[in-house]
């Protein structure tokens, strides 16, 4: 597994650019609520530490990991100045095929977001096989990938802020 080796929650503060001003949106699937509350427990704790102030954080809820573009979509619209947004979700595999068809309807729509539209939609979506993945992945063993999406969402708050410069 890609992080077998990794913590998902260790990250430079030092090489992050200043994110006082930075604002970012959350939308939370409420499947399996206790992983995503963890994911996104571990992403807003570290947009605080790097400086993110709590005003700037907005929260949206969706009933399940499948309505996560739809949300998303729906903050870009209503939140033009939100700096990025982070999707977070939970799929775990069963024995039918509704986890592929999740995931993969999820992952495109996320993708088709981040081409089509001007506010960068990070991908916290865990897919594991087992519920023990998803909890080592979420606050356990191998750190929280919401730290990473989170860091992920600076930087890439950052890019956009950056070619919107240079393109003037």
């Amino acid at each position: 597994m890609a992080t077998s080796e990794k913590n998902l929650s260790v990250y430079d503060k030092e090489s992050l650019p200043n994110c006082k001003d930075m604002k970012i949106g959350f939308v939370v699937s409420e499947w399996n609520e206790d992983i995503t509350q963890n994911l996104f427990q571990g992403g807003f704790d570290a947009l605080i530490d790097v400086g993110v102030l709590k005003d700037n954080i907005v929260r949206w809820n969706v009933p399940g990991s499948f309505e996560l573009p739809y949300g998303c979509k729906k903050m870009q619209e209503s939140f033009d100045m939100l700096d990025a947004i982070v999707a977070v979700g939970n799929v775990i595999q069963g024995e039918t095929k509704h986890f592929d068809f999740v995931c993969q309807g999820l992952t495109q729509g996320i993708m088709d977001l981040n081409l089509k539209g001007d506010i960068p939609v990070i991908f916290c979506v865990l897919t594991d096989n087992t519920r023990a993945q998803s909890e080592a992945r979420s606050g356990g063993v191998h750190g929280n990938k919401g730290t990473e999406a989170a860091i992920a969402a600076i930087k890439m708050a950052q890019l956009r802020k950056d070619a919107k410069f240079y393109k003037a």
